[in-house]
């Protein structure tokens, strides 16, 4: 019965040398293998889930062949281990199986069907050294599985028994959600839950259909169907397999194995709130296709990976991205495996700005891919004097070199074009890929922004002196965040350094020191010169304003997205801080709300003087070598050097021994480094490093 589950002889045919040789010219220096190992599993495999917490780490499970078990791995930033400590945690055989993880990154769920001659599914919990083996979810035969963990840190599962059935594990016991058999079955089935508090399915069944229910519905709640119709035909069964993801804005994205277009060719779709419209161009991939995953950034980026299997492709897998055409394309090369590739998975790092794939080449490999949040050049060149001018401008955020697009205002100063966090100008007022990021007031860039990042309870201080505890969660609940409402507060910090009781960093300091966050009063003139009246204004004055909503300060709740404008100002107000807010009818840049509220960040360089934005200085040529380095970084420069920071991929700086112009970073965990470096003649120059 393994035969299908597994590679015991890796298949070589005629030509396939000289076509890896060919292709990894492309892609070699691209995909890296994460924590340097070639193999993860000690033998064949199957089933591979892939999820990765807001810290960076690594879960992997799959059906092990070495143990004819379910094992479970964690990489923690340098190598892989068996979460528990050993491989096999099944009583049985676990071909069918599912890993989710808790929002806060503590408690790893493992469901699995339970092997012949048992028969129901397994439900098992990690929850920091040992694995604890809740009640079966069900006692019934099931295969197709999935499972997913809610905010309050409630288990779902979703399996094909009972026609389809989704249970969660309340008070001890498990607990019927919605009606059973909504689905017609659950032919591979998946599953995800929304900052929303809604839970969606996934499954081939009269084509693929999305069902969603509240995570509090009762057993008489029914199961609706996502825009009351089939996303479209599919295909389904073991390799003909379909995903679901949610973005930041819990916008619904799926991919599938079309059964329109010439038959069995990838394809993504999303729903807008009204219907199911197509993602890119329509089936895609150049031929048939199995093993599909998708994975979706919180700013909605989605990326997909099929297995091609006709004509000389072999059953390996491909990656697709969309291109500023919003057409797909391969990314990091025609192919990732050097043979057949099954069971696919890909999860989005963004602790570490990675994309993720797991898959079974015979064994399980886990690959990972860098991704840039902007990969526009740059020449730091300002806007002209006329209104509209653009220009552009690069500067570090999250960890990473970033371009983003600047623009000279109907009030003659010069903005960004794009909120912090966003990856492109938007295109329309509900364009998601411009929303950026949701700021809580006075906080800045330690990843709460993120709209997918987990709710927290509020610091002591509930200043920013504490929010050193919080780990860049998102402050919510009772009392609030910085609820004390001074007067005297202040959002200009220019680093943490000036973190204090009554004052926070200003974001929009990281573009450079004469950036900055907007004042009530830069809002007014701004809205006053552009005639911004509505969204659609918003949208169409030069600073291209997009609808991003805002994130509630009492639940972490999203509102509004899509439909209104919030962009914070850097006054304080009764309640708490100013912001303008764009509505439906008015655009009122002295509105006022909760320090705890997650609104966007739009920001200003206030001079009106016009010329590059950095002083010509004199060219230094600058080398390190060799990247990736083991750890020790040799640096080259026909300037002396003044001075050495090595930040990792979430800004935080390291401690590491800079001589003889060699920096040490032996110590360092594997993983994305930006070196920066100061130069005697005034220049400034930073580089990303790996560390093997």
């Amino acid at each position: 019965m393994f035969k299908d589950l597994h590679f015991a002889i890796k298949k070589i045919r005629t030509g396939l040398a000289l076509l890896t040789l060919a292709g990894s010219y492309m892609y070699a220096q691209q995909w890296e293998n994460v924590g340097g190992a070639q193999d993860v599993s000690a033998g064949g495999s199957s089933f591979n889930n892939l999820v990765i917490d807001n810290q960076g780490n690594y879960y992997l499970s799959y059906y092990d062949v070495s143990v004819a078990k379910g094992s479970v791995q964690k990489f923690n930033g340098t190598s892989w281990a068996y979460l528990g400590g050993s491989p096999g945690i099944t009583t049985g055989t676990a071909t069918y199986n599912s890993l989710s993880i808790s929002p806060n990154g503590n408690s790893i769920y493992y469901t699995n069907q339970l092997g012949y001659p048992g028969s129901g599914m397994e439900v098992r919990l990690f929850t920091g050294s040992l694995w604890s083996q809740l009640p079966n979810a069900t006692d019934s035969s099931v295969n197709y599985q999935a499972s997913a963990v809610s905010a309050d840190n409630i288990i779902f599962t979703y399996g094909s028994y009972g026609s389809g059935t989704v249970k969660r594990y309340f008070g001890g016991a498990w607990e019927q959600v919605g009606n059973a058999g909504f689905s017609g079955g659950a032919e591979f089935a998946e599953m995800v839950i929304g900052t929303n508090n809604m839970v969606y399915t996934c499954n081939v069944s009269g084509g693929l259909k999305v069902y969603q229910n509240s995570t509090g519905a009762n057993s008489t709640q029914n199961w609706s169907l996502v825009g009351g119709a089939a996303a479209d035909a599919s295909s389904s069964g073991e390799q003909y397999n379909a995903d679901i993801a949610l973005d930041g804005s819990n916008t619904i994205y799926v991919a599938y194995v079309s059964n329109s277009g010439g038959g069995k060719k990838v394809n993504v779709k999303k729903f807008d709130g009204n219907s199911w419209v197509q993602v890119g161009n329509a089936n895609f991939s150049e031929g048939r296709v199995q093993h599909v995953a998708l994975a979706v950034t919180e700013s909605g980026k989605p990326y997909v990976v099929a297995s091609r299997f006709e004509n000389d492709n072999f059953l390996r897998n491909t990656v697709y991205k969309l291109d500023d055409s919003q057409n797909w394309v391969s990314f990091g090369g025609d192919f990732v495996s050097d043979d057949e590739a099954k069971y696919n998975d890909l999860a989005i790092d963004k602790a570490h700005n990675y994309l993720v794939l797991a898959y079974s080449d015979n064994t399980t490999k886990v690959k990972r891919i860098s991704l840039t949040l902007n990969p526009q050049t740059c020449s730091n060149t300002d806007p002209g004097a006329n209104v509209g001018d653009v220009g552009c401008v690069s500067f570090m955020y999250r960890g990473q070199q970033v371009a983003y697009s600047t623009v000279r205002g109907a009030d003659g100063k010069i903005w960004l074009q794009q909120n912090l966090g966003s990856t492109q100008v938007a295109s329309s007022v509900a364009d998601a890929n411009a929303y950026g990021d949701l700021f809580q007031w006075g906080r800045w860039d330690d990843g709460h922004q993120l709209r997918n990042s987990q709710v927290v309870q509020a610091p002591s201080p509930n200043t920013p002196e504490g929010t050193s505890t919080t780990g860049g969660g998102y402050i919510a609940g009772s009392p609030a965040w910085w609820a004390g409402f001074s007067s005297g507060d202040t959002w200009t910090g220019v680093s943490a350094a000036d973190v204090n009781a009554s004052a926070g960093v200003d974001p929009c300091k990281a573009i450079g020191a004469d950036w900055k966050m907007p004042s009530q009063a830069d809002w007014t003139a701004l809205v006053g010169a552009e005639g911004i009246a509505n969204p659609a204004t918003a949208y169409s004055s030069n600073l291209k304003l997009p609808a991003g909503g805002y994130r509630s300060s009492s639940d972490g709740n999203f509102t509004f997205v899509g439909q209104r404008g919030y962009f914070w100002s850097s006054d304080t107000s009764s309640l708490g801080a100013k912001y303008l807010y764009i509505g439906s009818t008015i655009a009122n840049p002295s509105a006022g709300s909760m320090r705890g509220q997650g609104s966007s960040v739009r920001c200003i360089k206030p001079t009106t003087s016009l010329g590059t934005s950095e002083t010509t200085l004199k060219n230094a040529v600058i080398g390190m070598y060799p990247n990736p380095t083991k750890g020790i970084l040799t640096v080259k420069s026909d300037s002396g050097i003044e001075k050495i920071n090595v930040v990792n991929a979430v800004g935080q700086r390291m401690n590491v021994q800079f001589s003889d112009n060699q920096i040490n970073m032996t110590e360092l965990p594997s993983g994305l480094y930006i070196v920066e470096l100061k130069l005697k003649n005034g220049q400034s120059i930073s580089k990303k490093i790996i560390k093997d």
